[in-house]
């Protein structure tokens, strides 16, 4: 973010427009046309301010949101290093059905991969976990 704020100088508020006066000449501009003009920028003047308040205001909201959300990240990401890792549910789940299958050959020998046909207990297949 900028540290720098955007500073502008404004001259002309809505009351010095609407306040000023003009010399009379002889062949001057029509003074209610003069007037009705600087009536519609007066408006278009505080509808700026307006304008420039509200986004100040949002703006100054935002910048306190964005902090607010940093300071959450912070702490997340210190939990999150202070917190260990721990495996994923697939790799858990894929070593338990691995360890399961080595436990039923063990106990069951190769009944399990002949269908049931030998009888001797053949254990030189067997995984080591």
């Amino acid at each position: 973010m900028d540290s720098k704020e955007n500073t502008f100088s404004v001259q002309l508020d809505p009351k010095a427009i609407l306040d000023k006066n003009f010399k009379k000449v002889m062949r001057g501009d029509d003074p209610d046309e003069v007037d009705e003009f600087l009536d519609q920028v007066i408006k278009d003047y505080e509808s700026y301010n307006a304008e420039l308040d509200r986004l100040s205001e949002e703006n100054a909201r935002l910048r306190s949101r964005v902090d607010e959300l940093t300071k959450q990240l912070s702490v997340s990401k210190n939990v999150a290093a202070a917190t260990p890792q721990q495996p994923s549910a697939t790799a858990t789940n894929y070593d338990i059905l691995k360890r399961l299958s080595n436990l039923e050959r063990h106990v069951f020998g190769s009944k399990i991969s002949d269908g049931g046909q030998s009888t001797h207990d053949d254990q030189s297949g067997i995984d080591q976990y």
